[in-house]
């Protein structure tokens, strides 16, 4: 605890920030961030967004403040730090923003970092989208979340929501040959979808995959009624080399083949949610520069990840059109359970990886004359 930035974590990590109760961590970010030379603001909907060195590029780190829900206390064992949002993702943005800081201080650092500090990316992705509209930019961008210090995230999945309501004529249970059953008839549907995404089977190639997943199921009234309307939700996991309006028209051929076959039978439908696909090129500077760094402070290449989630990344790398990846401190595998706890040294080590990757960052840019 004696060591400065060990102690910046932990503080972050000491306050309660849900989805939706970032106000406290926010204020203590400003406060913090400004005691380390940023200028400071915080946006309308409570993002924290500070500044630090001129010129250019212009490179964005954005993380996030909020947690899951559900308290886990902050003790220090063993060389790990153990508290919610530990590694999902305080861990990252701790470290984004020491690293800044201290590059900055370098007297042939030139140009402008924006380290965003943003709200409710465990919910609505409120925050990122709030970003967007007020019309952030960049050269480049890095999202802190957990990679791995040795890991560079290069790609996620896009993702489609869906909503289906099945709605049937109705009768006593008694007397189930007469009546079609709501619930049984949306089971059908979803096995005509499973079948033209076969996700039960373990694809060779998951990140290319598109897969299909029911995630939940409501209907029935009472014991004594045929149910007479369900409502099912789909969630679909989509490859870069697909869309999620592709994916979707898909399963609208699907909808109407059943329609027709079950005249019997109403259906509704309607995307809850969609965000595309994303994947940087891995030749840009941007995972050059990391790639640099990690393989000269962990004497080791690193490895670039593709993965089957979707995340904020996805929003943000179609919005500024530039460059981005996902890089953080921790074992992703960690979030969001009960042992959620990162490795100090791992934690040290991510910014050393940071300002090193800045600075080749630039370097980079320059030789390009952007």
């Amino acid at each position: 605890m004696g060591d400065p930035k060990v102690r910046f974590l932990t503080n972050l990590l000491g306050i309660f920030s849900p989805s939706g109760c970032e106000e406290a961590i926010s204020d203590f970010l400003v406060i913090e961030m400004e005691k380390l030379g940023f200028t400071v603001k915080k946006d309308s909907v409570g993002n924290v967004i500070g500044e630090i060195g001129v010129g250019k590029p212009t490179i964005l780190l954005c993380g996030h403040m909020d947690t899951v829900v559900g308290h886990l206390p902050l003790r220090i064992e063993n060389g790990k730090i153990y508290a919610r949002g530990a590694v999902d993702a305080k861990g990252p943005l701790a470290s984004m923003i020491l690293a800044s800081s201290s590059v900055a201080k370098n007297p042939n650092f030139k140009a402008k970092l924006v380290v965003a500090s943003v709200v409710e990316e465990e919910a609505t992705s409120r925050g990122v989208k709030n970003l967007i509209n007020d019309g952030i930019s960049a050269d480049y961008a890095i999202f802190g979340e957990p990679s791995g210090v040795g890991n560079i995230t290069i790609g996620y999945k896009g993702n489609l929501h869906i909503k289906i309501i099945c709605k049937t004529e109705t009768g006593h249970s008694s007397t189930p040959w007469a009546y079609e059953n709501a619930l049984e008839k949306a089971f059908e549907l979803w096995e005509k979808i499973s079948q033209k995404f076969p996700s039960a089977k373990i694809p060779s190639s998951p990140y290319n995959s598109i897969t299909a997943c029911l995630t939940q199921v409501i209907g029935g009234f009472a014991n004594s009624v045929i149910p007479f309307k369900s409502e099912m939700h789909v969630d679909l996991r989509i490859p870069p080399q697909t869309s999620s309006t592709e994916v979707f028209s898909e399963i609208k051929k699907v909808i109407e083949k059943y329609l027709f076959d079950n005249p019997k039978v109403k259906i509704t439908y309607s995307i809850e949610d969609s965000n595309e696909p994303f994947e940087v090129d891995k030749t840009s500077p941007l995972v050059r520069a990391l790639s640099f760094s990690i393989r000269t402070i962990n004497k080791k290449p690193a490895v670039l990840l593709r993965k089957t989630g979707t995340g904020d990344m996805n929003i943000l790398g179609r919005a500024i059109q530039s460059p981005i990846v996902t890089y953080g401190p921790g074992d992703s595998h960690l979030d969001h359970t009960k042992d959620e706890h990162i490795k100090i040294r791992d934690y040290l080590k991510s910014i050393e990886v940071y300002e090193k990757a800045i600075l080749k960052l630039c370097e980079l840019h320059a030789k390009i004359g952007k």
